[in-house]
Protein backbone atom coordinates (compact mmCIF):
# COMPACT_ATOMS: atom_id res chain seq x y z
CA UNK A 1 0.00 0.00 0.00
CA UNK A 2 1.27 3.34 -0.99
CA UNK A 3 0.22 6.97 0.17
CA UNK A 4 0.85 10.05 -2.01
CA UNK A 5 1.28 13.19 -0.19
CA UNK A 6 2.60 16.98 -0.16
CA UNK A 7 3.70 17.62 3.24
CA UNK A 8 0.91 18.83 5.48
CA UNK A 9 -1.85 18.72 2.93
CA UNK A 10 -5.37 16.81 3.03
CA UNK A 11 -3.11 13.72 2.69
CA UNK A 12 -2.16 14.24 6.31
CA UNK A 13 -5.24 12.78 7.45
CA UNK A 14 -5.15 9.08 5.73
CA UNK A 15 -1.63 8.99 6.74
CA UNK A 16 -2.70 9.72 10.41
CA UNK A 17 -5.17 7.16 10.29
CA UNK A 18 -2.57 4.68 8.92
CA UNK A 19 -0.41 5.27 12.03
CA UNK A 20 -3.36 5.09 14.17
CA UNK A 21 -4.12 1.42 12.57
CA UNK A 22 -0.42 1.12 12.61
CA UNK A 23 -0.93 -0.28 8.95
CA UNK A 24 1.96 -0.95 7.12
CA UNK A 25 2.34 1.50 4.28
CA UNK A 26 4.70 3.21 1.64
CA UNK A 27 5.30 6.90 2.44
CA UNK A 28 5.27 8.81 -1.17
CA UNK A 29 5.91 12.28 -1.66
CA UNK A 30 4.64 14.34 -4.87
CA UNK A 31 6.03 17.44 -6.16
CA UNK A 32 3.53 20.10 -6.38
CA UNK A 33 4.98 21.90 -9.47
CA UNK A 34 6.49 18.63 -11.76
CA UNK A 35 4.12 16.40 -10.24
CA UNK A 36 6.76 13.75 -10.22
CA UNK A 37 7.19 11.76 -6.73
CA UNK A 38 10.48 11.39 -4.96
CA UNK A 39 10.76 7.49 -6.30
CA UNK A 40 10.69 9.19 -9.77
CA UNK A 41 7.21 8.26 -11.08
CA UNK A 42 4.32 10.78 -12.89
CA UNK A 43 1.88 11.28 -10.43
CA UNK A 44 -0.19 12.57 -12.98
CA UNK A 45 -0.38 8.20 -14.51
CA UNK A 46 -1.41 7.42 -10.60
CA UNK A 47 -4.26 10.63 -10.08
CA UNK A 48 -4.79 12.28 -13.29
CA UNK A 49 -6.78 14.64 -11.29
CA UNK A 50 -3.27 15.21 -10.04
CA UNK A 51 -3.89 16.55 -6.23
CA UNK A 52 -3.56 14.20 -3.14
CA UNK A 53 -4.59 11.96 -1.39
CA UNK A 54 -4.03 9.06 -3.67
CA UNK A 55 -3.94 5.49 -2.13
CA UNK A 56 -2.51 2.51 -3.86
CA UNK A 57 -3.60 -1.03 -2.71
CA UNK A 58 -1.45 -3.58 -3.12
CA UNK A 59 -3.27 -5.09 -5.91
CA UNK A 60 -2.77 -1.38 -7.64
CA UNK A 61 -5.92 -0.25 -7.70
CA UNK A 62 -6.16 3.50 -6.47
CA UNK A 63 -8.31 5.53 -4.06
CA UNK A 64 -8.94 9.12 -4.21
CA UNK A 65 -10.32 11.95 -2.43
CA UNK A 66 -9.34 12.47 1.03
CA UNK A 67 -12.72 11.84 2.91
CA UNK A 68 -13.41 8.39 1.11
CA UNK A 69 -9.88 7.33 1.52
CA UNK A 70 -10.61 7.76 5.03
CA UNK A 71 -14.00 6.05 5.28
CA UNK A 72 -11.93 2.86 3.04
CA UNK A 73 -9.38 3.00 5.72
CA UNK A 74 -12.04 2.71 8.38
CA UNK A 75 -13.83 0.28 6.93
CA UNK A 76 -10.38 -2.12 6.94
CA UNK A 77 -9.78 -2.00 10.40
CA UNK A 78 -13.39 -2.43 11.84
CA UNK A 79 -12.20 -3.24 15.30
CA UNK A 80 -10.08 0.38 15.44
CA UNK A 81 -13.50 2.05 16.16
CA UNK A 82 -12.32 4.91 13.61
CA UNK A 83 -15.82 4.77 11.95
CA UNK A 84 -19.41 3.56 13.18
CA UNK A 85 -20.76 0.40 11.83
CA UNK A 86 -22.13 1.29 8.10
CA UNK A 87 -25.82 2.25 7.79
CA UNK A 88 -25.92 2.91 11.80
CA UNK A 89 -27.33 6.40 13.14
CA UNK A 90 -23.68 6.98 13.83
CA UNK A 91 -22.40 6.63 10.97
CA UNK A 92 -24.60 9.18 8.91
CA UNK A 93 -23.52 11.43 11.80
CA UNK A 94 -19.83 10.20 10.92
CA UNK A 95 -20.76 11.33 7.14
CA UNK A 96 -22.25 14.55 8.07
CA UNK A 97 -18.86 15.52 9.89
CA UNK A 98 -17.07 14.17 7.15
CA UNK A 99 -18.54 16.12 4.42
CA UNK A 100 -18.63 19.44 6.90
CA UNK A 101 -14.92 19.44 7.48
CA UNK A 102 -14.47 18.65 3.78
CA UNK A 103 -16.50 21.48 1.85
CA UNK A 104 -17.16 24.29 4.62
CA UNK A 105 -13.70 24.08 6.47
CA UNK A 106 -10.97 22.54 3.49
CA UNK A 107 -12.47 24.90 0.55
CA UNK A 108 -12.76 27.84 2.48
CA UNK A 109 -9.70 27.59 4.45
CA UNK A 110 -7.28 25.87 1.74
CA UNK A 111 -8.67 29.11 -0.31
CA UNK A 112 -6.93 31.39 1.68
CA UNK A 113 -3.24 30.01 0.47
CA UNK A 114 -4.00 31.28 -2.88
CA UNK A 115 -1.46 34.13 -3.64
CA UNK A 116 -3.72 35.70 -6.09
CA UNK A 117 -6.77 36.11 -4.06
CA UNK A 118 -8.30 39.71 -3.35
CA UNK A 119 -8.44 41.55 -0.17
CA UNK A 120 -12.05 41.17 -0.32
CA UNK A 121 -12.19 37.74 -1.47
CA UNK A 122 -10.31 37.17 1.77
CA UNK A 123 -11.90 38.73 3.92
CA UNK A 124 -15.26 36.79 2.50
CA UNK A 125 -14.19 33.57 2.92
CA UNK A 126 -12.85 34.46 6.67
CA UNK A 127 -15.93 35.93 7.16
CA UNK A 128 -17.35 32.35 5.88
CA UNK A 129 -14.96 30.60 7.95
CA UNK A 130 -15.89 32.39 11.38
CA UNK A 131 -19.18 31.42 10.67
CA UNK A 132 -18.52 27.99 10.44
CA UNK A 133 -15.88 27.92 13.44
CA UNK A 134 -18.79 29.51 15.55
CA UNK A 135 -20.67 25.84 14.54
CA UNK A 136 -17.80 23.96 15.29
CA UNK A 137 -16.98 25.56 18.81
CA UNK A 138 -20.40 24.66 19.97
CA UNK A 139 -19.84 20.99 19.00
CA UNK A 140 -16.71 20.90 20.67
CA UNK A 141 -17.59 22.06 23.82
CA UNK A 142 -16.78 20.20 26.40
CA UNK A 143 -15.81 17.16 24.28
CA UNK A 144 -12.18 15.40 23.38
CA UNK A 145 -13.54 14.38 20.03
CA UNK A 146 -16.22 15.12 17.78
CA UNK A 147 -17.98 12.45 18.58
CA UNK A 148 -16.91 9.84 21.91
CA UNK A 149 -14.13 8.44 20.87
CA UNK A 150 -11.36 9.56 17.81
CA UNK A 151 -12.46 8.58 14.29
CA UNK A 152 -11.65 9.75 11.01
CA UNK A 153 -13.45 12.88 11.21
CA UNK A 154 -10.69 14.05 14.14
CA UNK A 155 -7.70 13.24 11.62
CA UNK A 156 -9.61 15.49 8.65
CA UNK A 157 -10.27 17.96 10.96
CA UNK A 158 -6.92 17.99 12.88
CA UNK A 159 -5.75 18.18 9.20
CA UNK A 160 -7.54 21.42 8.03
CA UNK A 161 -7.30 23.69 11.73
CA UNK A 162 -3.72 22.78 10.79
CA UNK A 163 -3.71 25.28 8.20
CA UNK A 164 -4.84 28.50 10.73
CA UNK A 165 -1.19 29.30 11.51
CA UNK A 166 -0.11 29.27 7.98
CA UNK A 167 -2.97 31.54 6.84
CA UNK A 168 -3.24 33.71 9.30
CA UNK A 169 -6.24 32.71 10.59
CA UNK A 170 -6.54 32.92 14.82
CA UNK A 171 -7.99 30.04 16.80
CA UNK A 172 -8.16 32.19 20.04
CA UNK A 173 -11.74 33.70 19.58
CA UNK A 174 -12.73 29.43 18.99
CA UNK A 175 -10.85 28.10 22.48
CA UNK A 176 -12.77 24.89 22.20
CA UNK A 177 -11.62 24.68 18.46
CA UNK A 178 -8.24 25.77 19.82
CA UNK A 179 -7.73 23.42 23.11
CA UNK A 180 -9.22 20.58 20.28
CA UNK A 181 -6.27 21.64 18.12
CA UNK A 182 -3.47 21.73 20.32
CA UNK A 183 -4.78 18.23 22.10
CA UNK A 184 -4.94 16.21 19.14
CA UNK A 185 -1.56 17.48 18.15
CA UNK A 186 0.24 15.75 20.83
CA UNK A 187 -1.63 12.22 20.13
CA UNK A 188 0.72 9.67 19.43
CA UNK A 189 0.03 8.76 15.65
CA UNK A 190 -0.44 12.51 14.71
CA UNK A 191 2.86 12.96 15.73
CA UNK A 192 4.42 10.29 13.99
CA UNK A 193 2.80 11.56 10.76
CA UNK A 194 3.73 14.90 11.52
CA UNK A 195 7.30 13.87 12.24
CA UNK A 196 7.52 11.70 8.94
CA UNK A 197 6.37 14.77 6.94
CA UNK A 198 8.87 17.12 8.59
CA UNK A 199 6.30 18.96 10.31
CA UNK A 200 7.74 18.77 13.79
Amino acid sequence: MKLFYLTGACSLAPHIVLRETNTPFDLVKVDRTSKQTDTGENYLEINPKGYVPALQLDDGRVVTEAQVVLQYLAAQHPDSELAPEPGSAEHYQLLEMLSFVSTELHKTMGSLFDPKQTPEWRAAMTELLGKRLDWLSEQLEGREFLFSRFTVADAYLFTVLNWAAKVKVDLAPWPSVAAYHQRLSQRPSVQQAMKAEGLL
